[in-house]
């Protein structure tokens, strides 16, 4: 099922000053907030609970953690981010079936668990990247898929995938298997480290249920006015 918002704004800046701004001026126009490892390191914990109450006090916080060890010391930080009620965290998939059994376990135990996810391809890496530097044989599309079905056999509610492979990971884990896709890029802007990419609207149309935009939106002159015209992209014509 489609979200009536996609958006997920990326919270990817230096300071808790600057989170929280941002989060003010978005809240209304937006699904949610990705908080990754920049902020995070930055601010500790607090962040969430500092941009829950910006956002006006009920803002759902994706904590892109992006969990990668043994087993058991991934139960252990998915439970310690459990305490700060989470809607959604995320593990790399890389970490093998049993890590992602863990978290899921972990999350699980929790009053209100979060949905866990799973890092695939980072959108940062291509076919060439993948094979050549990585030793990994499989195209990108066919590593996030054979992911993709892993994860689904671990538990997990989704997996985070680029725009390239949202219609295979569909074909392979079912409509409902949630997808979340970085990599989103408006038509015209730059692509920065960004590999595999689309514009809002085509990642949609595709099945994402969830986009995560970040520079597009919040080092637009007017975040609010570039989130609304995303936000209007990704509306059926």
């Amino acid at each position: 099922m489609q979200e009536k918002n996609p958006i997920l704004v990326g919270l990817d800046v230096p300071t808790v000053e600057q989170a929280e701004a941002l989060a003010a001026q978005l809240y209304r126009m937006v699904s949610g907030f990705k908080i990754g490892l920049e902020l995070f390191n930055a601010a500790g914990p607090a962040i969430f609970e500092r941009v829950r109450n910006a956002a006006g006090g009920e803002a759902r916080i994706f904590y892109d953690a992006k969990f990668h060890d043994i087993p058991n010391t991934v139960a252990g930080a998915v439970r310690a981010a459990t305490k700060h009620d989470l809607w959604m965290v995320n593990v790399h998939a890389s970490g093998g079936k049993a890590m992602m059994q863990a978290a899921v376990d972990a999350a699980h135990s929790a009053e209100r668990p979060p949905l866990v996810i799973v890092v695939t391809v980072l959108t940062s890496l291509d076919d060439t990247a993948l094979q050549d530097e990585l030793g990994v044989k499989r195209s990108s599309e066919e590593q996030v898929v054979a992911l993709a079905r892993l994860a689904q056999e671990a538990g997990c509610d989704g997996v985070v995938a680029s725009p390239k492979e949202i219609k295979a990971v569909k074909a392979a884990c079912g409509a409902d298997f949630l997808v979340v896709t970085p990599g989103v890029r408006p038509a015209g802007a730059e692509m920065g480290d960004q590999k595999r990419v689309a514009t809002p609207g085509q990642a949609v149309r595709d099945g994402a249920v969830y986009i995560v935009v970040s520079r597009p939106i919040i080092a637009a002159p007017d975040p609010v006015s570039a989130a609304r015209a995303i936000l209007q992209e990704t509306r059926p014509l």
